[in-house]
């Protein structure tokens, strides 16, 4: 029996728990704040989806946030506002997402990978897994790890020369205002709800696979992550290593999850590092281990962290709303008509190359049903 007493004793530890700068307690918040907000998300487009598919138009409102799962559109995105200066109307909160993405690895490493991606926290518990079936952490053999590394580097050196070096404007712009790439979303969630046999063994492959292999599409195959490795480089902050007053207990290498031979280094220089900050967390000295923009100076504080890293996002959505460049140009009458006719060949893809199609008269007949009037819902 719980006594009041007891109940006091906890409330207070928690509470005190919250005032102490503990980094993991923060980092845990701001991962279930953001896995609420992608979860929410997803609810609300599937009620979307769903009411376009009954043949009305959505009483709800399409949330933006889901182009974050459009990472090719994005990087097209951005592709085309850097040659043209223009913000793609049609998914423009993908190229949003992506650049507050691109800033948080400039400022924070990659921040984003441990303490904003839901598949980060998916893979920190499939690697509780691994250490509860394998007793211990194993890491992979040194000439194993290096070339499986390099094959994430190898599928964005595939994107960037496919869409940076060999797509020019018209093409971009082809692409963006094509049939398929405006129901790139819907298809994406298509692809989940009615998963082919094929694709699910894939995914059971790749769950199996970062269990046995700690971080294994993290480490191996997320071009995304490799993007934010590469951009890390040039944060201006570093985990670094007091030298001085460090016991050398190797605490920090053990629960390292990425394998990072911290307490060999004086500052942490890896496209690997996450910025979760474990090792900071077990170190026994104090300000033995930090995370900071130069040694021993201008040390970042745990809170610190936790609330930039939320105001990058929060504040790239406000801009995003506030400039017009948040919600898509294509009204619900014609998501309305693409959901009616998603079977149509120009609204496939092959390997990736999007139908011919004639862009002029595609985008008249768009702006025509864009101004129609409301149609009348569907008798059952």
């Amino acid at each position: 029996m719980i006594t009041r007493k007891n109940e006091t004793k906890a409330s207070g530890s928690f509470i005190n728990r919250l005032r102490q700068p503990d980094i993991q307690l923060y980092r845990k918040v701001v991962q279930y704040l953001f896995l609420a907000t992608v979860g929410l998300i997803g609810i609300k487009f599937t009620i979307f989806v769903s009411q376009l598919e009954s043949g009305t138009l959505p009483t709800v409102t399409r949330p933006p946030g889901i182009e974050a799962f459009l990472p090719i559109s994005s990087l097209i995105s951005l592709k085309y506002w850097l040659v043209t200066g223009i913000i793609n109307p049609i998914h423009p909160s993908g190229l949003i997402i992506l650049l507050m993405a691109l800033v948080t690895a400039v400022l924070l490493k990659r921040g984003f990978c441990s303490w904003v991606c839901p598949f980060g926290l998916l893979t920190e518990y499939l690697n509780r897994l691994h250490k509860l079936i394998f007793r211990k952490n194993i890491q992979v053999p040194a000439l194993l790890d290096y070339p499986l590394r390099s094959l994430k580097y190898l599928l964005l050196a595939f994107f960037l020369w496919a869409i940076v070096l060999n797509m020019n404007a018209a093409a971009l712009e082809y692409f963006i205002y094509s049939p398929y790439n405006m129901v790139a979303d819907i298809k994406m969630l298509y692809f989940f709800a009615d998963i082919t046999p094929f694709a699910f063994w894939v995914l059971v492959a790749l769950v199996v696979l970062s269990i046995v292999l700690r971080n294994f599409w993290c480490r191996y195959l997320c071009p995304y992550g490799a993007l934010l490795g590469i951009l890390s480089f040039i944060s201006i902050l570093k985990v670094h290593r007091n030298t001085d007053t460090c016991t050398n207990c190797q605490k920090c290498t053990r629960t390292c999850p990425v394998d990072i031979k911290v307490h060999k280094t004086a500052r942490v220089i890896s496209d690997e590092c996450h910025a979760c900050l474990q090792c900071v967390t077990v170190c026994p000295e104090k300000e033995t281990l930090y995370l900071s923009a130069a040694r021993r100076n201008a040390i970042l504080k745990p809170l610190a962290y936790a609330v930039i890293v939320c105001l990058l996002f929060v504040g790239g959505s406000l801009v995003g709303r506030l400039t017009g460049n948040w919600q898509t140009v294509i009204s619900n009458n014609e998501y309305l008509f693409h959901v009616q006719n998603l079977d149509m060949p120009f609204y496939q893809h092959n390997r990736g190359r999007v139908p011919d199609y004639d862009q002029a008269a595609w985008l008249r007949m768009m702006k025509r049903i864009r101004a129609a009037q409301k149609p009348k819902p569907r008798t059952r």
